[in-house]
């Protein structure tokens, strides 16, 4: 019989690297680690890496972060996604 816990195929604790998609602007890649400190306040910008998409019209923000559960998880994306700058995260 299948149990009805769909917790997560992941083990936490664990690093998790998430990445962010906006429109390149200076202050994107500092306003995604503002959002993520929200939840994980240790994390500082070594944890992150940026990279423009070849017009340079768009940022990709990808940054590897300690998370101690699926709520964590879940409360940082729905932080991440809320923002007007993020487009899409991953």
């Amino acid at each position: 019989m299948m149990t009805d816990n769909k917790e997560s195929a992941l083990t936490f604790p664990c690093e998790f690297p998430i990445k962010v998609f906006g429109v390149h602007t200076d202050e994107f890649a500092v306003v995604i680690l503002e959002l993520v400190q929200k939840h994980i306040p240790h994390v500082t910008g070594d944890a992150t890496r940026t990279r423009p998409s070849q017009d340079g019209k768009y940022i990709a923000v990808t940054i590897l972060v300690p998370v101690e559960s699926k709520a964590q998880l879940d409360a940082i994306y729905q932080e991440l996604t809320g923002h007007p700058l993020v487009l899409m995260a991953l």
